[in-house]
């Protein structure tokens, strides 16, 4: 799909968005990200662009913290959310933008942040993407975002596998009965892919996380868990004893050139 169709796609997803896609900004979710974004110092002084926006559901955080907020999309429709949400704030300038592409950006953001923008298929549009975010950031910036964890598909697997164990079917039907709730067939494993209605998504490894943010030019990586909300998932009802899954929040700096 070329980024005009996905461009497309998410524009047509942004009326449903809430329904469709798992939610980060849940009361229910434990995430790092705003208490990360509190730490920040003289917060008020700085400007933070918020990468893929989305319906921007992070937006008037960042508005009431930050001095001047980019929000930035290539999807009209997100955008178009997005401002309803902000009615009134002053402060936050929309930018229609894909994040292989940020040269108007370049050197005037302090805070760059990516809540599950970077889920582009392509490792030359990821690479591309790190490189924008670095090269918009000012000396001392600092980047977040959050990324949806394929090791976290792989810990849900198994915690179906072992319901369909305990309700007593044998172990190869209790893997079909997990492939099926997990829905396995839209998962490449092994390359970390996504699909879901004609589109293709990433979802990352830890280890991959930290490497390709080296690879851009950051330092001093921190990854933490975001706890999901078990009501967000299908089986979720049968398994709130066990920790739920998660996605991966990352914090980094740009490295001295």
């Amino acid at each position: 799909m070329s980024q005009a169709d996905q461009a497309h796609f998410w524009s047509r997803a942004a009326r449903s968005y809430e329904q469709e896609f798992i939610d980060p900004y849940r009361d229910d979710v434990r995430s790092p990200l705003l208490d990360a974004l509190r730490g920040l110092s003289a917060p008020r002084r700085k400007v933070a662009a918020d990468l893929g926006c989305g319906i921007g559901p992070l937006l008037p955080f960042l508005a009431e913290h930050f001095q001047h907020v980019y929000a930035v999309d290539f999807a009209a429709g997100m955008l178009e959310r997005a401002r309803e949400r902000c009615q009134g704030l002053k402060n936050v300038e929309f930018l229609q933008l894909r994040l292989t592409d940020l040269r108007l950006l370049a050197g005037q953001v302090d805070v760059a942040l990516a809540v599950n923008s970077l889920v582009m298929p392509s490792i030359a549009d990821q690479e591309t993407s790190l490189r924008q975010i670095r090269a918009i950031l000012r000396p001392g910036g600092a980047f977040a975002g959050i990324v949806p964890a394929m090791d976290a598909v792989h810990y849900y697997t198994m915690l179906l596998v072992d319901r369909a164990l305990a309700n007593g079917l044998p172990l190869d039907a209790a893997r079909k009965n997990a492939a099926h709730n997990n829905d396995h067939a839209c998962y490449d494993f092994a390359f970390g892919q996504f699909r879901f209605g004609g589109l293709e998504q990433h979802f990352w490894q830890p280890f991959e996380v930290r490497y390709r943010l080296r690879r851009a030019g950051f330092r001093r990586i921190r990854l933490a868990k975001v706890l999901l909300a078990w009501q967000q998932f299908t089986c979720g009802k049968d398994l709130h004893k066990q920790p739920p899954p998660w996605d991966w929040f990352f914090q980094a700096e740009p490295a001295k050139e």
